[in-house]
């Protein structure tokens, strides 16, 4: 399951989206994430399948990473079925004793899942299309009018895409360490809760002294660079706003507005 975790990764390519600013990628994501949840009907949920559908195939990325993205969170996703399922009033189609199934619960579970898989999906394709260099430029850019405020952008920037780059890292260390473990005799899957969260104990200390380890090289390797924070730092690379950019916040926008009207007016 590790190894099925995607948060984080950064797949290079060429295609439309890739090219697309930072910031362009980081305000339209923000703004699909609300129109998803303007999205109450089915004709809303089908427009917002065939957007992201459309993205994915934009991007060139295979399809296969929107299973791998998922497969670790079904447990979430299950759960937020059985709740809506099984609590949302409504005409019974079967019943348990206390428990029972209604339409309106297999509908309104359905629709929430659905939300639910659509906002974990096109949030990862801002991180599989942007690298984490780029993102940090954009994030430091939407964050700077803030500074007058004496909210630090750069360096808030800088903390949240070095997070997104040792995830991947993180987890390789996680699965070599438990493969070391496994091989010494530790069991990580059978046994008791108690049991297991003691079988956890010879993962985590190493893991944290790892991640550790690697902080303070990272905070080696800055310093050897005479790294100071973002004062008076030049890039290789200025972002800028393009013609593509522009088509693209249209295309939000648009689909934005189509679920508003389909949400009140429909």
């Amino acid at each position: 399951m590790l190894k099925d975790i995607t948060l984080g990764q950064y797949f290079p390519g060429t295609s439309f989206l890739h090219q697309l600013d930072p910031r362009c990628k980081i305000i339209a994501t923000l703004i699909v994430i609300v129109a998803i949840f303007l999205a109450e009907s089915l004709p809303a949920y089908g427009l917002i399948t065939v957007f992201i559908l459309a993205c994915f195939f934009i991007s060139h990325l295979p399809l296969k990473l929107i299973l791998k993205s998922l497969k670790p969170l079904w447990v979430i996703i299950i759960l937020t079925m059985g709740i809506h399922v099984f609590t949302t009033p409504g005409t019974v189609i079967w019943q348990w004793g206390i428990l029972h199934i209604t339409w309106e619960g297999i509908r309104q579970g359905a629709l929430m899942t659905a939300r639910l898989i659509y906002l974990i999906v096109f949030s990862s394709l801002l991180t599989y299309t942007t690298s984490p260099i780029v993102l940090t430029d954009g994030i430091e850019h939407l964050l700077n009018p803030f500074r007058r405020i004496g909210v630090p952008a750069h360096e808030l920037a800088m903390m949240m895409t070095i997070a997104l780059r040792f995830i991947p890292t993180l987890l390789e260390e996680t699965d070599r360490i438990m493969k070391a473990q496994t091989a010494r005799g530790a069991n990580f899957t059978s046994g008791s809760i108690m049991q297991r969260g003691r079988n956890m104990i010879p993962l985590l200390v190493p893991l944290f002294v790892s991640a550790f380890r690697r902080a303070d090289d990272l905070a080696t390797a800055m310093e050897a660079r005479c790294y100071r924070g973002g004062e008076g730092r030049t890039r290789m690379h200025e972002l800028a706003y393009t013609f593509r950019d522009s088509i693209a916040m249209v295309i939000v926008i648009g689909l934005t507005a189509v679920l508003v009207v389909m949400r009140w007016f429909v």
